[in-house]
This record gives structure tokens, sequence and C-alpha cells, in this order.
């Protein structure tokens, strides 16, 4: 609540002129994402001007809140004090907009969404899109990152939404369907020169995995489980972080790997990698909207999950 914050972190706020919420929530991105550089792709800024907010804030306050550290920044001990009072100022402010709002019959505020790479990346900048061009007052932050941090993040209360494309936390967290979604195997000619291949086969390709918490890759190891097989099966010439670093790999002809439809529609159009059929396999998945089961939307959050669940009715990757 906004009266347990200290006099002391509250009075700049509201008095110097030169500060605004918007200094804290810039704050609050570099403390989580713990990089300048990620905060500012987060928050669409460029790095200048997220170094210039925490310089203010750094100024305003009289203290350092980041240690430096080559490439690396660390948080002070003023900056773990600082953070979850910033996040309950912030939630607080966003409250009174979200009540005023709801006097005059507007949905309004910001909505920070959580998302694994491919519904990040492929599905929920259009979805976003397409909700602000009806609700004009709300903005957005997508922080993007595998299924198991944003499923943490979730769980752990720093989120109230998130997209992911492996069920986790079914006990603790609901999964509402949001598209459908394959996985296929994906290929050069180089390393695998035929339209289809057998389970034996695909053991014998170099094969490129996603990092351990990629939702991608805990698809596929529960659909390997329930053949009696492994990642181990496979013979695994690299394990990559993101889905691009994958299709860069794949494009050099690194190997073949199993990623979502999504992600390499347009490269298989324009004939830069193919699909390669697995015969009696088919890997289906759905990208599913989370929430926690014990917390209540804000207003602007039920919005978007109501316009997001009436879209996902019928949709699905072919």
């Amino acid at each position: 609540m906004l009266f347990n914050i200290p006099i002391i972190f509250i009075m700049p706020f509201y008095y110097n002129r030169g500060m605004d919420i918007h200094h804290l929530r810039v704050f609050a991105e570099v403390y989580r994402q713990k990089s300048f550089s990620r905060a500012a792709e987060t928050l669409l800024l460029s790095q200048p001007t997220i170094s210039e907010h925490i310089k203010t804030l750094e100024e305003e306050l009289n203290c350092r809140l980041f240690d430096r550290l080559g490439r690396t920044i660390v948080p002070t001990k003023v900056a773990d004090i600082l953070f979850p009072r910033a996040v309950n100022l912030i939630e607080a402010l966003e409250k009174l907009h979200e009540e005023v709002a709801n006097i005059q019959g507007r949905i309004t505020g910001h909505i920070v969404i959580g998302a694994s790479t491919i519904p990040g990346t492929y599905i929920l900048p259009a979805i976003a899109a397409e909700f602000k061009s009806r609700e004009e007052s709300i903005s957005f932050e997508i922080i993007i990152e595998d299924s198991r941090k944003i499923t943490d993040m979730v769980l752990h209360h720093e989120l109230l939404m998130g997209v992911v494309g492996a069920r986790m936390e079914p006990e603790k967290l609901n999964y509402t369907p949001l598209v459908e979604d394959e996985l296929i195997l994906v290929s050069t000619d180089r390393i695998i020169n035929s339209s289809s291949i057998t389970i034996e086969e695909l053991k014998t390709i170099p094969f490129v995995l996603r990092e351990e918490g990629s939702g991608t890759r805990k698809t596929l190891e529960e659909y390997l489980l329930k053949r009696n097989l492994s990642l181990e099966d496979l013979n695994i010439v690299a394990t990559l972080g993101s889905t691009d670093s994958v299709k860069q790999a794949l494009k050099s002809s690194l190997g073949a790997s199993i990623l979502s439809r999504i992600s390499v529609r347009e490269e298989i159009e324009r004939g830069v990698l193919k699909e390669v059929r697995i015969r009696g396999w088919r890997i289906k998945r759905n990208f599913s909207v989370i929430t926690h089961r014990k917390r209540t939307l804000p207003p602007q959050y039920q919005a978007l999950f109501e316009f997001m669940k009436n879209r996902s009715t019928g949709s699905s990757v072919r």
C-alpha cells in the first residue's frame, strides 16, 4: 500500500518538478533485467535515455543505485530497498488511474505482460496493437524470457499475466489456450536431402537444441518420453539460447532442429529453410495465457484477458 512507503522515498517524487513516475518505471525495469540494454529493449527506449533516467533518480536520492562492473550492473543496497517500494508506488498510481477511468467508463492503465520467445516475438505485438486500437488509453510493456522464467515471475507475483508454450505449474496457475502451434523438424538440404525421415534416421542427424527452460525444449522432451526416447538418443551438436540463434545455426547447416511452425514460417516460404516430416510424428501444443489462481486481475488486465480469450476461438497455426 502507498501509505506503507517511507516518506523519504515519496517526498522527492511529489515535490520535485523534474521527477515523475516514469523514472520509477525505468528504475524498476533496470532492476528486474539487471541490464540497461535489456531494459531499453523492453521499454522501447534508447539506452542513453535509460541511463539519463537512472542518473536523475540517483541525483534526486543523492546515492548510487547500481554499481557498474564492466558490462555488468549490480543493484546497491539502496536499490534493493527502493525496488519493492517503487513497485508499490507505481501500482498505487495505476490503481488510482483505473478507478478514475472506471468512473468515466474507460479502460486505461499500463499493462506489463511476460511472454516466452515465440509468443513475445510473433504473437503478442499484433494482439497489443489490435487491443490498443480499441482501448487507446492503454500502454504495453512486453517482457520476453524463456517459459520457465515467465512462469516463475507469475508464480512469485512479479507479473500478473504471461503467455507461454509449456504447462509447468498447472496446480498453481490458470492456463487459458490462446493459439495452437505445431513443432516441426526444420533443416537445409545439406543436412537432410529428403522431404521425410524415420525416427531412427532422426537419431543420427546432427541436432541443434534450445536451452533448458525453453517451452519448445520441454514439449519436445515430453513427446520423446511418450515414445520411450530422450534427448540423449539424439545427436546433439549444439545447445543455443534463443529461437533466432537456432535458426541462424540451421541456415549455416550446423544441423537440424525442432522449432515452432510460427517462428520459421517466413524462412520456409522464402526457401531458406525447409520442413522435414518425421513419419508417424505430430507434435501439437498450445500457447496459453497464464495467471495466478489467487490473484485478481485489475480492470485493464481483465479486459485484455477477455479480448485474448475471445480472439483465441478457432486460432491455430497451419
